[in-house]
């Protein structure tokens, strides 16, 4: 069985929306066509031309990547360049490419949050707001006896939060009517008759990603035929969408621990740090890939420690004087996106029999000696 590209897109869509990304970004396909046939993709941080090779040597026939490809805008294309040699062999062996970058740093279990996840920090705010999740407001119509059904199609996909508080929800007694036409198979009521039946309107609150999968969760748990639903869109702001994340450890541990603990986390040789090795820490930020212009704003957070990558000299200086300590572990820590990403595909592609694979290639640019 085949997926077209353009279903996979829209997939991983779902879980980082192209809306998300920065301004500056170049998001979404990259080469090729959204109706081309896939069985085979493949998951990578870049596509350098090594990747590609690898893509070509075991039939891939879609490449998802963190780093787009055709990141600035393109005045030529020169076959004898690195990049040039790689787009001329996706178009050759016909593969394309789709770039998930700023969107799935900022997306709820995206690069940052896996970050942390590895590191066993609970974030608990964003590091720079970039936003306000939008909010929706479901209601749906069910006969009281099935009332129960749906509040849990409700929060089985995420419906139904309010601040700290879950499974919220309203309903509302009434009388629904409605007459099955000819060729309908009415749980209720017969053919070409008005039936009068004792309804309960249910309303709860959705983040605006999750409302197909409430919806498709709703009709799935309904018993009627033609499940009857409103959806409407809310003024209240929802929690605040962002770059990199802050939260605390479970336990305090000193500068020179926490160090060992990401080389650890994330199979490093070594890593820079700045601080007092000594220094006790508890609250960190972190931010995948380079973020170095943040260092004022992972203070104001009243961050003990700074986890990013690419720090330059003046700016770890300026860090180091403000008393904020950093880890530079690297931006190839954001491979960490590589399974996540063939996980989430698996899980949704599940009956699809798509193969999902993950690029071996090591494209991390440095080594230690």
């Amino acid at each position: 069985m085949t997926k077209e590209c353009r279903e996979i897109f829209q997939l991983i869509e779902e879980w980082s929306p192209k809306d998300l990304a920065y301004d500056w970004d170049n998001v979404g396909l990259q080469l090729g066509s959204p109706r081309k046939k896939v069985k085979k993709v493949m998951v990578t941080l870049d596509v350098l031309e090594s990747v590609v090779d690898e893509a070509v040597d075991k039939g891939a026939d879609l490449i998802i990547a963190h780093h787009p490809i055709l990141f600035k805008p393109l005045s030529e294309i020169d076959m004898e360049t690195p990049k040039g040699k790689a787009i001329k062999k996706l178009i050759q062996h016909d593969i394309s490419v789709y770039a998930a970058h700023t969107n799935l740093d900022v997306a709820s279990g995206g690069v940052n949050d896996l970050l942390c996840e590895a590191l066993h920090i609970h974030p608990e705010e964003v590091l720079v707001e970039t936003g306000k999740e939008r909010l929706m407001k479901v209601a749906v119509y069910v006969p009281k006896a099935q009332l129960e059904d749906i509040r849990k199609a409700f929060h089985q996909a995420g419906a139904g939060h309010i601040g700290d508080y879950s499974h919220c929800s309203f309903q509302t007694d009434g009388e629904g009517t409605f007459k099955p036409l000819e060729g309908t198979n009415p749980y209720i009521g017969s053919e070409n008759k008005l039936e009068v039946v004792h309804e309960v309107r249910v309303d709860t609150i959705v983040p605006e990603g999750k409302v197909k999968e409430v919806i498709h969760n709703v009709i799935e748990a309904h018993p009627y035929e033609e499940p009857a639903y409103d959806i409407y869109p809310l003024e209240n702001p929802g929690k605040s969408i962002g770059i990199g994340r802050v939260g605390h450890f479970e336990r305090e541990m000193s500068l020179r621990e926490l160090s060992e603990k990401v080389k650890h986390a994330f199979g490093l040789e070594k890593l820079r740090v700045t601080g007092d090795l000594d220094a006790k820490v508890k609250k960190a930020a972190v931010l995948g890939g380079s973020g170095e212009k943040y260092i004022h704003a992972a203070k104001v957070k009243g961050a003990d420690v700074y986890i990013t990558g690419d720090m330059s000299f003046h700016m770890a200086q300026d860090a180091m004087e403000m008393g904020l300590s950093v880890i530079d572990p690297g931006h190839y820590i954001e491979s960490v996106m590589k399974e996540a990403m063939k996980h989430y595909l698996d899980k949704g592609l599940n009956k699809e029999n798509i193969d999902i694979f993950v690029s071996q290639v090591d494209t991390d640019p440095f080594q230690f000696i």
